[in-house]
């Protein structure tokens, strides 16, 4: 359920709201949309790849955060310490309604304990929620912005699939299908006149910037890997454990 309306001053003035990332609320997932300006923040921990929505068909931009569905290897780090979110899990439980700000009021994460206030006693923003308008300020045009950069790339042909495969000590497996990266043999076959294009566009920089970032996936697979031997051993320390 939702219940979706325009955030108020005076009628959400002691609203609180948790905006600490949480299984609980739904930052488990394996992989999430993400916008072309967050490239630079994202490169240093999660691969940047594409997918396809699934009732449209249309790709997007997105960081892979797992190999499992609804596995989020970067869960902890969130809560722990101050490791980079992406905005689109940032801004729960807010919306946008129109050029105003909108609140889901059936959202776990209002009034929750531990949550913070929304407005201070003079009915201004609280620091918390200044720093959900300037994600939503980033997120709406980067929206569009994204949009027109993959159909770019489309136009190009430099959309691949790429299927990763990963082994793990534990004897098991993953296959993730449906993502995409970018085509290297196609790209370095473009023409210098399109890449002065794509430079000057500023894709070409993002275009090494999803590149790079396919570095990430062994380290998260090494990530996945220890947890799986540490939940391996607990197991077998408890199997030896004598009966009380």
């Amino acid at each position: 359920m939702t219940q979706i309306v325009p955030l108020n001053k005076d009628i959400h003035r002691s609203l609180l709201v948790d905006g600490r990332a949480s299984a609980a609320y739904g930052d488990s997932q394996r992989f999430v949309q993400v916008i072309v300006t967050e490239f630079p923040q994202l490169l240093v921990r999660y691969p940047i790849l594409l997918s396809k929505d699934a009732a449209t068909g249309r790709f997007y931009c997105g960081a892979m955060l797992g190999f499992d569905e609804g596995e989020n290897l970067f869960l902890g780090e969130w809560t722990e310490r101050e490791f980079y979110r992406p905005l689109a899990l940032q801004r729960a439980p807010f919306y946008t309604h129109g050029s105003e700000l909108a609140i889901d009021l059936d959202d776990p994460r209002v009034g929750a304990e531990g949550g913070k206030p929304l407005f201070n006693e003079a009915g201004q923003p609280t620091r918390y929620l200044q720093s959900i308008i300037w994600a939503f300020q980033d997120l709406k045009p980067g929206l569009e912005t994204t949009r027109i950069f993959i159909e770019r790339l489309l136009e190009l042909d430099l959309i691949e699939p790429l299927d990763i495969e990963a082994e793990f000590d534990d004897g098991t497996m993953r296959n993730c299908s449906g993502l995409y990266t970018i085509n290297q043999e196609v790209l370095s076959r473009l023409t210098d006149a399109v890449v002065v294009e794509l430079f000057r566009r500023g894709y070409l920089r993002l275009i090494d910037l999803m590149i790079a970032s396919l570095k990430q996936i062994p380290l998260m697979a090494r990530m996945k890997n220890m947890r799986l031997l540490q939940a391996t051993e607990t197991l077998e320390a408890g199997a030896r454990m004598p009966a009380a």
